[in-house]
């Protein structure tokens, strides 16, 4: 089905609207549905994903809307409890329509299996390990013949020699293609494999046989152009360069900036079943591979007085396996995402990151990061305080314009309102 991201007036819609719309437009089932509305698994589920289970926590789920990522339209649902990730995404999106939307690539889903050899004793370890690189590759495949069949498969292997507080060790680096699986398993098992064989020829001790989540070797890449008109002039244009050039140059902006980053790129791991820590990990490292920690993204003026951005991030997410296959509302969320390939996922979640930096660091150069944000926040508030539906939005914009926000101002919003209509 071809999806049309452009909703007009869709954050104006109740919740069930919203839902139809989405449903209408994927061609969602009952089933489908049914996940999205009462979110997903039930206690019995629950208890078999993790031990000690006593309930369920959940998170709203949001849709992101106006992304063209290579020509084509997104609804991307959105998993998060922070206020105005969605909306700056979706804002951010729609500006970079006006500049021909988001441009992917991503390399091949190659993933690492770490395999540490401790107290060895042959002295020519890391080239005898070498020496046997065709024959631990084909052993290491006959574990998973159906990855294979699909074009996956262990692809190469390579020795590191480490020095540590414990001595001298060396690493072997398996590469494995995963196609459209975040890895670990198949990694693992295939580390545990070799294991044996790494052993016999070195004269050393296995410790670790397990895959690594610095995916320096499957990245994803985004870029967009916003266009000054669409930004609000040169001027701001200017302003989100002088933001970032902060983060460029410190770290203290730079986490800052990245988190903003990731505030985007987990609500879609998350919402998608895929492991958050897995990807944050990789690229709160990434971010650091010059030696120190730098911005995720980069920003440029064009000779036309336009914004340039891209980003590069290692993206270790899978389709198969795990809650990605398990969970209903994760399976939901990829009908909805329409997406083939653990590629074009990858693809996606880097757009989204890109667009979070971008609605995050306007907000900042310009108006300031509290005013969207806080207003939100004072909702929250209003609700917290007691106010009815129909009250919410009185009480919020109220504590806005006073500039005090928290519940005890919300109270006594509500008290004044109440006295005035009874």
């Amino acid at each position: 089905m071809t999806v049309n991201s452009r909703i007009s007036g869709f954050y104006k819609l109740g919740v069930e609207e919203r839902r139809n719309e989405v449903r209408k437009q994927v061609g969602l089932t009952d089933e489908e549905d049914a996940a999205l509305k009462d979110g997903g698994i039930n206690l019995d589920q629950a208890n078999r994903m993790v031990e000690n289970v006593i309930g369920k926590i959940s998170l709203p789920l949001g849709v992101a809307t106006n992304f063209m990522i290579n020509g084509k339209d997104y609804l991307i649902p959105m998993a998060t409890e922070e206020p105005s990730v969605v909306a700056a995404a979706s804002n951010a999106a729609k500006m970079a329509r006006e500049g021909g939307g988001f441009t992917t690539e991503s390399t091949q889903p190659l993933m690492i299996g770490q395999i540490q050899l401790v107290r060895v004793k042959e002295k020519d370890a890391e080239k005898k390990i070498l020496e046997m690189k065709k024959r631990l590759i084909e052993l290491a495949n006959s574990r998973d013949a159906t990855l294979v069949k699909f074009g996956g498969g262990a692809r190469d292997l390579e020795v590191r020699k480490i020095k540590s507080s414990r001595g001298d060790m060396i690493v072997a680096h398996l590469i494995v293609n995963v196609a459209d699986a975040m890895g670990a398993n198949t990694v693992n098992t295939m580390c545990e494999t070799i294991a044996p064989e790494l052993e016999k020829a070195t004269g050393g001790k296995t410790v670790l046989r397990i895959i690594s989540n610095y995916a320096v070797n499957r990245l994803a890449r985004a870029k967009a152009v916003f266009t000054k008109e669409a930004l609000g002039g040169e001027e701001v244009v200017d302003a989100i360069l002088d933001a970032y050039a902060l983060a460029d140059a410190d770290v203290y902006r730079a986490v800052t900036h990245n988190k903003g980053i990731m505030n985007g790129i987990t609500s879609v791991v998350m919402a998608t079943g895929n492991d958050t820590r897995a990807v944050e990990a990789g690229c709160h490292a990434y971010a650091s591979r010059t030696g120190r920690y730098r911005t995720l993204t980069e920003w440029s003026k064009n000779g036309k007085g336009d914004l340039e951005g891209s980003i590069e991030v290692p993206m270790a997410v899978g389709l198969v396996g795990g809650a990605t296959k398990t969970h209903p509302t994760a399976k939901a969320v990829v009908r909805i995402l329409g997406v083939k390939t653990a590629k074009e996922l990858s693809e996606i979640i880097a757009s989204v990151g890109l667009s979070q930096n971008l609605g995050a660091l306007r907000a900042l150069a310009t108006e300031g990061i509290q005013r969207g944000h806080m207003s939100l926040h004072a909702r929250n508030m209003a609700v917290m305080a007691g106010a009815k539906d129909s009250e919410v939005d009185k009480v919020a914009e109220l504590m806005v314009k006073e500039g005090r926000i928290n519940v005890e101002k919300a109270k006594e919003i509500i008290k004044g309102l109440g006295g005035a209509t009874g």
